[in-house]
C-alpha cells in the first residue's frame, strides 16, 4: 500500500510539476518559431520579411530566456529533499506563519492544495530573508503586518 504523501511533498510536486509545464510549453513555442522562420525564409525577400524573421528572433530569445529561467526553477527544486524536516527555517523549508504558509525555495506561484494556500518564495526575498534561520514563535514585521512562525517542516 503506497503510504499518503506529506503536505510538503505535495506542494514540492505541484510545483515541478508547474514548471515542467512551463518548460514543455516554451519549447513547443520556440521550436514552432524556428519552423515558422525556416518556411518563411524560404518564400519570402524584401525588407517586410526582414522585419518579420527579426521580430521572430526576438521573441525566440524572450522565450529562451523564460526556459532557462524555469529550467534553473526546476533545478534548485530537484536538489530540495522535501522529506527532510527543519527546526529552523531553511532552503527546502515548509514554514507556517499567522498569516500564511510558505515554501522556501524559488520565486513561484501561488498554489491550493485542499483549499489552502501555499506560496514559493526565495531565501533572497524581503520575506525568505526575514525568517531565514528562525525558529517556531519568532516574531517579525514586514510592510506593517507582524507575523510569527507557527509551524516549520
Amino acid at each position: 500500500m503506497k503510504s499518503l504523501m506529506t503536505q510538503k511533498q505535495q506542494i514540492h510536486n505541484q510545483y515541478l510539476q508547474i514548471l515542467q509545464d512551463k518548460i514543455d510549453v516554451f519549447q513547443d513555442m520556440i521550436s514552432s518559431l524556428t519552423e515558422d522562420s525556416l518556411n518563411d525564409a524560404k518564400g519570402s525577400a524584401g525588407d517586410k520579411h526582414e522585419t518579420g524573421l527579426s521580430m521572430m528572433h526576438l521573441e525566440q530569445e524572450k522565450l529562451s530566456a523564460k526556459l532557462r529561467e524555469a529550467m534553473e526553477q526546476k533545478n534548485i527544486l530537484e536538489k530540495l529533499d522535501c522529506e527532510q524536516v527543519h527546526t529552523k527555517v531553511a532552503l527546502g523549508s515548509l514554514v507556517t506563519t499567522n498569516k500564511l504558509t510558505v515554501y522556501v525555495s524559488c520565486a513561484l506561484p501561488k498554489i491550493a492544495i485542499d483549499g489552502q494556500n501555499y506560496f514559493g518564495i526565495s531565501p533572497q526575498s524581503p520575506l525568505g530573508e526575514k525568517i531565514i534561520g528562525q525558529k517556531v514563535n519568532h516574531q517579525f514585521e514586514l510592510n506593517g503586518v507582524s507575523y510569527q512562525i507557527i509551524e516549520i517542516q
